[in-house]
């Protein structure tokens, strides 16, 4: 099979890594791919937010699969002009997509559906985000509407601060009405679980949780993501049941049922909070950087699943098989992340955190310079994948990788899995 897997992140990296591995792949290209992708497939130079080009590339190659990594393909249309070609696409529609480009449409969806989630307000003035928040109370819940990259979500008790967010998401930036979504508060650990979808069946994966936060303790501004692990100890057996049945498949009844069946990931970022089970939020694609710790616990052959998915036959697919042992990823972030980074510093050191046993180093934010040298190029600029027996065995590894990683400026939390045995549901 010849795959063309689109993205440049941290997510693509991991993703490669498993493909890669597939017996099924004879071929995998990555577009355009980093450092990281670039030793273990071919990288191409494409636009992959322009879907004709996408779609034509693919079929002058004569792709068997296409898997789209980031969010903003999908909401430009790139699956559709894909599938449009003949090729098998594992990602959703431009329409059903919006379950991520657009958290109002979400709520509708799932209103609809009957699934739990926060109550909510859209507003498109600074006088409803007020009545709004003043309605639920604090802490104040803003998100932008459309896709933030994961940083358009600020959780505070200071209404200013609040305030300030919701007024940079109002800012008209194209033709559609800004608007910004204020949610109520919800309490209790927020777990990440990828349901694969081929548009009537679903398949889930095992759980994660990550940790959005920029500094140890949960402080600081959200991020994309500064770690996760995988298992969950803390998390019910029947967790992931009842997912798949009070949210993964009514939303895919609902999706379906309006004509815009949903193909791909439908990753549900869920709050175990004292009312029950909720939905924080919906993604449309693999996590970042949950998808770090998922997939390498995965036994199964990931080309075969996805193919299975995108051509709608995850009936007939083997049921995922998952390694008993853990996995921690720690995020090295450039100085500056969240905010403004520094960028073209070397980083050093990977192959040494790599050379220690269970430890395998994703590229998220890298680039070779003009002399062939590895430098910085983004926020995230590398994950470090601990694996190991227990989820204790996974985190020392993780981190010793970790000291091993040489980057100037560069920042990482130190608390990543430290306090899973505290963790706790409220009632």
């Amino acid at each position: 099979m010849k795959i063309l897997l689109l993205g440049s992140g941290g997510r693509e990296h991991a993703l490669a890594r498993a493909l890669a591995a597939d017996p099924v792949t004879d071929e995998l290209l990555v577009a355009p791919g980093n450092p990281g992708t670039a030793a273990i497939a071919t990288n191409v130079a494409l636009d992959i937010n322009d879907p004709g080009a996408v779609a034509g590339f693919a079929a002058s190659r004569k792709v068997d699969l296409v898997v789209v990594g980031p969010e903003a393909p999908l909401v430009a249309g790139v699956a559709d002009a894909v599938a449009a070609v003949g090729i098998a696409v594992f990602g959703p529609s431009a329409e059903a997509a919006r379950l991520e480009g657009s958290k109002a449409f979400a709520k509708e969806i799932m209103a609809a559906a009957g699934v739990p989630t926060a109550m909510a307000r859209v507003c498109t003035t600074l006088d409803e985000v007020r009545d709004a928040m003043d309605s639920f109370g604090a802490p104040h819940v803003i998100k932008a509407d459309g896709l933030a990259a994961g940083k358009g979500v600020v959780v505070t008790s200071d209404a200013v601060e609040a305030l300030a967010h919701a007024a940079t998401c109002l800012v008209r930036t194209g033709e559609d009405e800004p608007r910004v979504v204020v949610e109520d508060y919800l309490d209790g650990p927020e777990v990440s679980l990828f349901c694969v979808c081929d548009g009537v069946d679903v398949v889930p994966l095992v759980p994660a949780q990550d940790f959005k936060r920029a500094l140890d303790g949960d402080a600081g501004p959200n991020t994309g993501g500064m770690g996760a692990y995988s298992p969950l100890p803390w998390a019910g057996e029947d967790l992931t049941d009842e997912v798949l049945r009070r949210v993964a498949r009514p939303v895919l009844r609902e999706m379906a049922g309006r004509g815009t069946p949903f193909t791909g990931v439908l990753y549900c970022g869920l709050a175990l909070t004292s009312r029950g089970l909720r939905v924080v939020e919906f993604n449309v694609r693999f996590g970042d950087p949950e998808t770090q710790v998922v997939v390498p616990r995965l036994r199964t052959p990931l080309a075969g699943l996805l193919y299975s998915a995108a051509r709608g036959r995850l009936s007939t697919a083997d049921e995922p098989r998952w390694s008993r042992g853990a996995a921690v990823t720690v995020v090295v972030a450039a100085e500056g992340y969240p905010g403004t980074v520094r960028s073209g510093d070397p980083v050093t050191g990977i192959e040494e955190a790599e050379a220690l046993e269970g430890v395998h180093v994703i590229h998220a934010g890298t680039r070779r310079d003009d002399d062939g040298a590895l430098v910085s190029s983004g926020g995230r600029v590398l994950c470090v994948v601990g694996q190991g027996e227990s989820l204790d065995a996974a985190r020392a590894r993780a981190y010793e990788g970790v000291a091993r990683i040489r980057l100037a400026g560069s920042h990482h939390r130190g608390d990543i899995a430290a306090n899973v045995d505290s963790v706790s549901i409220p009632s």
